[in-house]
């Protein structure tokens, strides 16, 4: 398989493609105004314990507090012991164990969250899951530390390997090297990437994974603000290579050079023999533009998607799951309806394994494939989703089709989906639709102007937009309006027009 990683850097926005076989197979943004959250630790101040829904709302300085959950506190069997005949004993002082997928750790039964936690306590977390409509953060007592090749897990004892590492002996030689490099009482994952790693690589993983722990620590033990961030994730470009960067990607191309020589330093330092493999965009042509990325993404945020027999797939979200439902559309057959509505579910299981992946859909989701008499289809259309959500990294279970043709499943979901990142509730329908949000016109305006500018000899730029698109033009975007005005050499009249729709504008080239 061949892939490719593209990503394009601006001062407003940092967009991620995940080619494979020419196709965009996964798309990650970041913008500056909306950063991201997952991985970065807190200390953080315990403000509500609810004993009927075993948990507790935790501050750690955001807008909204954060959420944890008992299954999220873990002990060992001597602290269970201990805590149960004390339970006035504070949360830091138990010892905690990871969930992460790749390991197997028992849960400590009996334990409820008035015995963990209490009121005014300050308590170290990490946000597990980003904050996602009204929902706080998903916060975990576990921490979890990834680089290339581990993840590091300082409160646990226990070495686990990958499960996409299937070879039995490959597997056994890893988890020896482990043990024989950790430190007494301390756990380590050892991902996907390190099938091939050298002793030399997985050292030096986890000599910088262990001085990164030793410095989370100190900070903490010195802060006396609560609450206060200790630990801050790495960018969402740095993460890039940390998590997609593989052995399958032939190629990392990035079109703007302070975020490149930034890149080549942190690679040099944690994957050298990744630095063949990054370039320098410099093509006449946007990078996105020139590799189709942008009409893939504006697909992606389309309610309906055609197969290409003529059949089609909708995609539904409600605040509680989301539905997809397939449909034959034009697509008619050539024998008989049982062949033709098994040829279009067929065709639907690998659109619908992609569009979870590109769109990020997580959480509870039904399938209401078209039902199916026979058995062996049924059976066939399983095994073949089954196999189609491998290329998946998020993690998936499946439950078999019901009698009327369902497939329920879940996907592991860390933050919002492609639609809630790039759209905003339509406030023509009062919400019942969505529209592109203002946020994503204006660098959609940006990127325009950008590429467009070289050709024209005029002076002045004359933007006719909705007054609502106007006002974050020259306002919360004013810095970046500001700095495109000083990049192309070009004044910017913004003209702002009552009757258009938000997402319409005009761009014209004056003198």
């Amino acid at each position: 398989m061949s892939s490719e990683l593209l990503i394009n850097a601006t001062s407003y926005e940092i967009r991620i493609a995940l080619v494979e076989n020419g196709q965009l197979a996964e798309f990650h943004l970041q913008r500056p105004t909306e950063k991201g959250l997952v991985g970065n630790i807190y200390r953080g101040r315990v403000v509500r314990v609810l004993p009927g829904m075993q948990a507790a709302f935790v501050d750690i300085g955001l807008e909204r507090t954060g959420f944890l959950y008992v299954d999220d506190v873990y002990v060992s069997n001597t602290d269970l012991d201990a805590r149960m005949m004390k339970p006035e004993n504070p949360c830091g002082k138990l010892e905690f164990t990871s969930s992460d997928p790749d390991t197997d750790i028992n849960r400590s039964p009996g334990m409820s969250i008035e015995n963990l936690l209490k009121e005014g306590q300050e308590i170290t977390v990490q946000v597990g899951k980003e904050p996602i409509g009204s929902k706080g953060a998903r916060l975990t007592c576990h921490i979890t530390l990834p680089c290339r090749n581990l993840v590091f897990m300082p409160l646990t004892d226990h070495i686990g390997i990958s499960r996409k590492i299937e070879d039995d002996e490959i597997r056994q030689t890893l988890k020896e090297r482990i043990e024989s490099l950790r430190p007494a009482g301390t756990g380590f994952i050892v991902r996907t990437v390190a099938e091939h790693a050298s002793p030399d690589e997985l050292e030096a993983d986890m000599e910088f994974l262990l001085l990164l722990w030793d410095e989370i620590q100190d900070i903490s033990s010195r802060t006396s603000d609560i609450p206060a961030l200790i630990y801050e994730d790495l960018d969402i470009t740095f993460r890039s290579v940390r998590d997609l960067f593989t052995t399958e990607v032939r190629s990392l191309i990035l079109d703007e050079r302070k975020t490149y020589d930034k890149l080549v330093k942190f690679v040099q330092t944690f994957a050298p023999k990744l630095l063949n493999r990054i370039s320098f965009y410099q093509g006449d042509a946007p990078l996105f533009e020139a590799h189709g990325i942008d009409v893939e993404i504006s697909r992606a945020l389309e309610r309906k998607v055609w197969l290409r027999s003529g059949g089609y797939i909708i995609i539904e979200t409600t605040e509680a799951l989301t539905v997809i439902d397939v449909n034959t559309g034009r697509f008619v057959g050539k024998n008989d309806l049982e062949e033709t509505i098994f040829k279009t579910n067929m065709e639907a299981v690998k659109e619908i394994a992609y569009q979870l992946r590109l769109r990020n859909i997580g959480g509870i989701i039904i399938i209401d494939f078209i039902d199916m008499e026979d058995a062996q289809h049924r059976e066939e259309l399983f095994c073949s989703f089954q196999e189609a959500v491998k290329k998946d990294n998020s993690r998936i279970n499946i439950l078999k089709l019901t009698e009327f043709g369902l497939v329920q499943m879940t996907r592991k979901r860390s933050c919002e989906n492609l639609n809630q990142m790039m759209c905003e509730p339509c406030h023509y329908c009062a919400g019942e639709g969505v529209l592109k949000s203002r946020r994503t016109i204006c660098y959609e305006i940006f990127r325009k102007i950008s590429r467009r500018a070289r050709h024209h000899n005029s002076f002045k730029i004359i933007l006719k937009v909705h007054p609502r698109v106007a006002d974050m033009l020259l306002k919360e975007e004013e810095q970046v309006t500001n700095e495109l005005e000083r990049d192309t050499g070009k004044r910017l009249i913004i003209v702002p027009i009552r009757n258009f729709h938000i997402e319409k504008y005009e761009i014209s080239w004056d003198g």
